[in-house]
């Protein structure tokens, strides 16, 4: 489904005409191959530069920004004041120069803005990401992309801001962060040096120090996670960055495993701590849980089915359980864990061991 937002006029339809999709659409064809910059990206600078100027811009310096002949950029002016309905004039000098009329410059977008679900969620999610990060270094660096969010998630022909507070972006399980830990992890990630940080694991509360070589940052389920070669290990490993302390980026380079390897080991099975897969679950869910289920993404390799009793069987690649059998619970009498048959021992136990809670008498 994709969501129209903006453009000239009826903001549910693509008020793009016929001629201009078309000729956008042929942007690569070999008319325009020699030019070191595409046509769809060529219309885009040239309506992003008239928009911001508060001056004509001469001619000479549209050739330098866009990187094309004379001709070229005539026949890009052409198509953006014929086919897309650009208030473009030429400016009464000796230079050839253009600009967009004074006060009808300022409400023209190019039309047929349409966003996907995915990319509406983006834009909300970073406008709340901008909200919550309150006064900061980026502060002043933020400020142009929440002025270009707004104003993407309005009536680019009446001005009217569109209710985005009736869209909601729910945050889910965050956990509390240390920001300076984040940002020398951050920093180290994308300088390519090493770290060295304690840490301290859930699951066992034990501390360790580790000096890694990051490879990547992920956030998941409104978390973040490091991606590491692991020196003291000598293997990769994944830590959650709101467990580690003391960091400290080292001036020794990092050293880079190949994505290929990564994804291998830390993203083929199911969850943030996949690990290579070991096994494949079979869960079975109700006919009234298969109505979620079906929809749902689990994992890149999952394989569906439906039962001829309306159930849904769901299998995918998993390598350490927890994660796993803690989705599985969710939904309570409606799933099914049916292989292999030490992760259906391994529910059982934990079914077992959240009852025996109720046995007693409460308190």
């Amino acid at each position: 489904m994709r969501h129209p937002v903006g453009g000239n006029g009826d903001a549910c339809g693509d008020l793009r005409p016929p001629r201009a999709a078309a000729m956008l659409h042929n942007a690569s064809s070999p008319r325009y191959a020699d030019d070191p910059m595409d046509r769809y990206e060529r219309i885009l600078t040239l309506h992003r530069l008239l928009k911001s100027a508060h001056y004509p811009i001469p001619l000479s310096r549209l050739l330098g920004e866009l990187e094309c002949s004379r001709a070229t950029l005539y026949r890009d002016v052409a198509f953006l004041r014929d086919a897309l309905g650009a208030p473009i004039e030429s400016a009464g000098t000796d230079q050839a120069a253009f600009r967009y009329e004074v006060g009808e410059g300022e409400k023209f977008e190019l039309p047929g803005l349409w966003l996907t679900s995915d990319e509406l969620a983006a834009l909300l999610a970073l406008n709340e990401l901008i909200s919550r990060s309150g006064p900061g270094v980026l502060a002043g660096a933020l400020a142009p992309f929440k002025a270009r969010i707004e104003g993407l998630l309005s009536h680019q022909d009446s001005g009217k801001a569109l209710p985005i507070e009736r869209i909601r972006v729910v945050a889910w399980g965050e956990r509390k962060l240390d920001q300076q830990v984040f940002r020398i992890v951050a920093g180290a990630v994308l300088e390519r040096r090493q770290l060295r940080f304690r840490y301290r694991a859930r699951t066992t509360n034990a501390d360790s120090r580790r000096t890694v070589s990051p490879q990547r940052l992920t956030h998941y389920r409104d978390n973040w996670y490091l991606d590491v070669w692991d020196h003291d290990r000598h293997a990769l490993r994944s830590f959650a960055v709101d467990r580690i302390a003391d960091a400290q980026a080292l001036d020794t380079p990092a050293t880079d495993v190949a994505d290929a390897d990564l994804n291998e080991l830390l993203a083929s099975s199911y969850g943030i701590f996949a690990g290579k897969p070991k096994a494949w679950a079979t869960i079975r869910f109700s006919s009234h849980a298969a109505r979620w289920v079906a929809d749902e993404h689990w994992h890149s390799q999952q394989k569906g089915e439906w039962l001829p009793d309306g159930r849904y069987e769901l299998k995918l690649p998993y390598s350490n359980s927890k994660e796993l059998l803690m989705d599985v619970l969710k939904y309570g009498p409606d799933a099914e864990v049916v292989a292999p048959l030490s992760l259906r021992e391994e529910m059982k136990i934990l079914l077992q061991l959240a009852l025996g809670g109720y046995q007693s008498p409460q308190g």
